[in-house]
């Protein structure tokens, strides 16, 4: 019985807020007092929880190769974030954790960071503002295993709002072997 209160209490909390997110994480660099990128992972996720943040969801943290000229491995993880902010409000909140944790931004994609946050879907579907740059879904979200794997653990019936594929769905196509070019 005390299981299906908690269940009410919580469903009553999330349901009394708007929106519903998917946020990808990740790190490849430690941060001294935090410690290593999978460590740094767990505290963002204790950090996203605030008076108008509950983190619904949260995936296992997984390893993956870097991404352009970083050398060092990336944890990643997914959360599923329940929320009265807009996007762009969001937006600037990741940002103050990622500020939190370290993480400068030097106008170069793809470097070493401590921590990386982006909003990869939305409840509402679409959202595109260039001040701030902000596109919903993410423009990299389906070509980012990265990225589907673990927001396949958490929400995989998710529908990209662009393609109408879930994040199952997205995340088969992307892992399929592909055809060989018979011109080859």
């Amino acid at each position: 019985m005390i299981a299906d209160r908690s269940f009410t209490a919580v469903w009553l909390r999330i349901s009394s807020l708007t929106y519903l997110y998917l946020i990808g994480l990740g790190s490849n660099q430690s941060l001294p007092l935090v410690g290593r990128p999978h460590q740094i992972l767990d505290q963002a996720i204790a950090a996203l929880e605030m008076d108008d943040i509950d983190v619904f969801a949260q995936s296992a943290v997984i390893s993956s190769a870097p991404v352009g000229p970083s050398r060092r491995q990336y944890a990643n993880a997914a959360a599923v974030l329940a929320t009265t902010l807009a996007p762009p409000a969001l937006l600037q909140r990741l940002q103050d954790i990622e500020a939190h944790f370290g993480r400068t931004r030097r106008g170069q994609p793809w470097q070493a960071r401590t921590l990386d946050l982006d909003i990869l879907l939305w409840s509402e579907g679409i959202w595109a503002e260039s001040q701030p740059h902000l596109s919903i879904p993410h423009p990299a979200l389906r070509t980012r295993n990265f990225v589907l794997t673990p927001a396949a653990m958490i929400a995989p019936d998710w529908r990209d709002p662009v393609t109408g594929l879930t994040i199952r769905q997205l995340q088969t196509r992307f892992n399929r072997p592909k055809r060989l070019d018979p011109a080859l």
